[in-house]
């Protein structure tokens, strides 16, 4: 079962309206579109409605059908300004490094629904346990903004302090790690230039 976020990311590509568009278009109906795909015309109807979501195996199979690319289900009908929400009860908390039974923190994209992202930007939350992160690179800059109590960022071997209010900008495409130091949870806002 799909989380309500999932849910609605996939909402928003309208896939079951887009399939049904195409099939109207060439005047087929859910048995004889069945007929090409292979798929039950219940089945069918059920992505058409939204009730269901298609594996994109299927998706292909119907793209096929009507020759046209995977990209048909996903690309914007016209181009428009690009703007992302997120919501907070929408983002998912996931742990790094993954499956650890002490991460050294944890992660909230706040950008995931923008496509092609210049920028990726995460709110990141170190509890009171959590181990240094490992040292890793990547991108090209990084811009932290502590939000709640101290960072400790080592950026190529020299660390700095951060209390809440503070902010760093560095090159990551050089080795660097986090801690939290001090009492209490640390928060921070983080934004990757890929």
């Amino acid at each position: 079962m799909l989380s309500d976020t999932l849910s609605n990311e996939l909402q928003r590509y309208a896939i079951g309206p887009r399939i049904k568009a195409l099939r109207l278009r060439k005047k087929l109906g859910l048995v004889q579109l069945a007929g090409h795909t292979g798929l039950s015309p219940a089945m069918l109807s059920k992505i058409e409605r939204g009730q269901m979501f298609p594996t994109l195996p299927t998706l292909l199979r119907i793209a096929m059908v009507f020759g046209v690319g995977l990209d048909h289900f996903f690309k914007a009908d016209k181009e428009e300004p690009l703007i992302a929400i997120v919501r907070k009860e929408q983002r998912l908390k996931l742990p790094s490094p993954p499956g650890e039974k002490r991460p050294a923190f944890f992660f909230e994209s706040l950008d995931y629904p923008a496509a092609d992202r210049r920028m990726e930007a995460f709110y990141a939350e170190f509890p009171i346990d959590s181990p240094p992160s490992e040292p890793h690179q990547h991108g090209s800059a990084e811009f932290i903004y502590v939000l709640s109590g101290r960072v400790v960022v080592n950026v190529d071997g020299k660390e700095t302090a951060l209390d809440a209010g503070d902010a760093i900008y560095f090159d990551s495409s050089v080795p660097h790690s986090y801690r939290r130091e001090g009492e209490g949870i640390s928060s921070a806002l983080v934004v990757i230039s890929p």
